[in-house]
């Protein structure tokens, strides 16, 4: 579904990215730890499409067609959800009426935030005043209305307290289909600094960011465990 071929990318005249390349077959979850700064949110970001992330070199591949210099708005009309680390607080605009326009099935929202506790919300400005499993839990909400095909995560446990984070990781289950098998079809990539997140979702792929590029690929449950006992900085050295 995504293919990522010797990705090159400045912001704001920094070259963040630095020749990264990534396979995601449709129907799998794959994850990529790293240290802050390491430029994953920049790899997010440059997927979805967004101006200030220059793509220098490489190209972007979803299912099969070329979008490195397709705007945001046709790259989520094609299939690509994205749920931000920090999303913008937003005065003046109701929560519901963004899951309205996020409303592609004609799910009812009032069913669906009632499901992940969340209908105290709906008459809230968006993200004013949330905690950050509020806005989490609200960035969620939106891509399981939105149905994309691809669903890009950044930082999904970052800020949650244990409770929180428990409901995110159903929400993020059912985004991810993780209820179906063969006919599962929706993809993901999902970043993670501390990567607890593995605690509530499977992924079938891991890599390590560093630097700008990745160093390390593997099966995601021992990465993590390797990156807890020797650190970012060993999967440098190791380069499996």
């Amino acid at each position: 579904m995504l293919e990522v071929i010797d990705l090159w990318v400045d912001v704001n005249g920094t070259q963040v990215l630095k020749g990264v390349d990534l396979n995601i077959p449709s129907g799998e979850t794959h994850i990529l730890f790293g240290k802050n700064g390491s430029g994953k949110s920049t790899l997010l970001m440059t997927i979805m499409g967004f101006r200030r992330y220059k793509v220098q070199q490489g190209r972007i591949l979803f299912n099969g067609r070329d979008i490195t210099e397709m705007p945001v708005n046709e790259r989520a009309q094609m299939g690509i959800g994205l749920a931000f680390q920090r999303p913008p607080a937003i005065r003046g605009v109701k929560t519901r009426d963004i899951f309205n326009i996020c409303n592609s099935d004609g799910v009812s929202c009032e069913m669906l935030a009632e499901k992940f506790d969340f209908s105290s919300l709906l008459e809230r400005d968006l993200n004013v005043g949330f905690s950050g499993g509020e806005m989490k839990k609200s960035e969620l909400l939106q891509l399981l209305l939105q149905e994309p095909a691809l669903i890009l995560l950044d930082e999904p446990e970052s800020g949650v307290d244990l409770e929180n984070l428990e409901t995110l990781g159903k929400a993020i289950n059912r985004l991810l289909q993780k209820h179906l098998w063969r006919t599962r079809a929706k993809s993901g990539l999902v970043i993670s600094h501390v990567g607890f997140i593995l605690n509530y979702i499977e992924a079938d792929a891991g890599y390590v960011l560093m630097d700008g590029r990745i160093h390390c690929q593997g099966n995601p449950r021992e990465l993590f465990k390797g990156i807890q006992r020797h650190g970012y900085r060993e999967c440098i050295q190791c380069q499996r």
